[in-house]
């Protein structure tokens, strides 16, 4: 049985199955809204939806977002099971950390396939269906490396500075529709797959420039994503938010002024 009938708004969060989506969805169920999750990973998005145990407010969907076919089906999936469509968080990436010149075409097309492409399909079908209704908001996941170009980044950092502008449009031309659309910038964020690929090295590099002086959290980003979704940002529309702990604002000079400054030694242990 379907909970079309309901009053509830619905969220759709791809990227849904674990880390910063699932902290996203958690934050939207939490504030009384149904959920669907769409993962590439069947069987981890699977085991979330178990975990959950809310079958009749939690959708789980796998889905190629890189894929149209694959898109087009899953929503129409949320709409004969929920009737509707109330926020989508374009939150699905993936990541290759190569040398500019060691970057294959192959590589570069994975990459902005999902975190581009896959944006800009569930914009096209979901965003669709809030121009109908008049009403919605996106949030688009991208990163702190779409702001500040580092090594290891070409065809990730310009994903993502991609989807900053590709934002952009969509506010253009949703906001006449009521739709509102925005995107966060995460800095580095304390997740299963950041403890997989930041090396002891990349994470002292990290403090180094973070004047909060640790990694953010994925309910922080959940948080942050939930309020521009919410009623309490109804008027703000086509912006990037760096979440970072202030990587995006500081330049050089972090590790001196902690070494010259006695009170800053223990910056970033205090929990957040």
């Amino acid at each position: 049985m379907t909970s079309q009938t309901s009053a509830d708004p619905v969220a759709v969060v791809t990227g849904g199955a674990r880390g910063i989506g699932l902290a996203i969805g958690q934050w939207f169920l939490d504030h009384g809204h149904r959920v669907a999750l769409l993962d590439i990973d069947a069987a981890t998005l699977s085991a979330t939806g178990h975990r959950l145990r809310q079958p009749g407010r939690v959708l789980c969907l796998p889905c190629d977002v890189s894929q149209p076919d694959q898109v087009q089906q899953a929503a129409a999936q949320v709409m004969v099971h929920f009737g509707r469509v109330d926020a989508l968080v374009n939150n699905a990436g993936v990541a290759v950390f190569k040398p500019a010149l060691e970057t294959s075409f192959a590589d570069w097309r994975h990459v902005l396939s999902t975190n581009l492409d896959g944006a800009f399909l569930c914009t096209q079908a979901f965003g669709a269906v809030m121009a109908r209704q008049r009403s919605g908001a996106i949030v688009n996941i991208a990163s702190i490396s779409g702001l500040r170009a580092s090594t290891l980044r070409v065809a990730y950092g310009t994903s993502k500075a991609a989807l900053i502008h590709l934002t952009r449009q969509y506010a253009a031309e949703l906001g006449n529709y009521g739709v509102r659309v925005n995107v966060i910038c995460p800095g580095p964020v304390e997740t299963e797959m950041a403890k997989l690929v930041h090396s002891v090295a990349i994470r002292s590099d990290y403090y180094d420039t973070i004047p909060l002086g640790r990694y953010g959290s994925p309910e922080e980003m959940a948080n942050t994503v939930g309020f521009l979704c919410s009623a309490q940002a109804s008027f703000i529309n086509g912006q990037s938010l760096a979440v970072d702990g202030g990587f995006d604002a500081a330049g050089v000079g972090l590790p001196t002024l902690r070494r010259t400054t006695p009170e800053l030694h223990h910056v970033g242990q205090a929990s957040p």
